[in-house]
């Protein structure tokens, strides 16, 4: 039995992996999008190929599916990933868009694979609190409202939660980005056996929008943060 998680490297994925595991089911292997489309409907976009330093870091077997990420096209993608990895069980960190969960509970129904989503419907500051407790989970993107471009590459912790309940009582956004708000990167977390060290980026700012784009990164010693 191939127990996979769908890993964007951010920080539902991330926690999806930790609670899934926290109950006693183990996660074999991670299944990263790269998607060639920057808007895609589905999946993150900046950073992605990082992931396979977060999957050494944990141990876990790590392949990538490329996909064009045209909206609905991408899910057939998704779907020969799927099946040429003879996966059982999928894991996902989705929260709160049932566009991304009706897509996935019908693809996971046709290939008869049990789709479990160990967050799905946590409550917001109950993962940020986690986050910044026991991750450095950073900002990889913002794109919304009352996310200024100064927190690209700012680690979810206590400052930026205040920041996010101001833009969610302002502005309506969703804490846990779903809904495209924001995209994160996780550097380190209780499952890492080594922290994932940034050595350049570089920032893409276009008005509101904006992205933080690691050019170099390698594993290094855990320390506190």
């Amino acid at each position: 039995m191939v127990t996979a998680c769908l890993y964007s490297g951010g920080k539902d994925s991330t926690m999806a992996i930790h609670k899934a595991e926290a109950l006693g089911i183990k996660v074999d292997l991670l299944i990263t999008t790269v998607s060639k489309n920057a808007d895609s409907y589905m999946f993150h976009y900046p950073n992605v190929r990082y992931t396979e330093l977060q999957a050494e870091a944990m141990g876990k077997e790590h392949v990538f599916f490329d996909t064009e990420g045209k909206k609905e096209e991408e899910l057939e993608d998704l779907k020969e990933a799927l099946s040429e990895n003879d996966v059982d069980v999928l894991i996902t960190g989705a929260t709160y868009s049932r566009y991304q969960a009706d897509r996935i509970n019908r693809i996971c129904t046709e290939l008869g694979i049990e789709h479990l989503a160990p967050i799905w419907h946590i409550e917001p500051m109950e993962e940020l609190k986690e986050l910044s407790a026991s991750y450095n989970a950073i900002i990889t993107s913002v794109s919304a409202e009352g996310l200024e471009t100064s927190l690209l590459g700012r680690r979810i912790d206590e400052e930026v939660i205040n920041i996010l309940k101001e833009a969610n009582a302002r502005y309506g956004i969703n804490m846990l980005f779903e809904g495209g708000e924001a995209e994160s990167f996780v550097l380190d977390a209780p499952l890492f056996s080594r922290s994932i060290e940034i050595k350049r980026a570089r920032k893409e700012e276009d008005g509101m929008r904006g992205r933080y784009m690691i050019e170099e990164a390698a594993l290094a010693e855990k320390k506190e943060y």
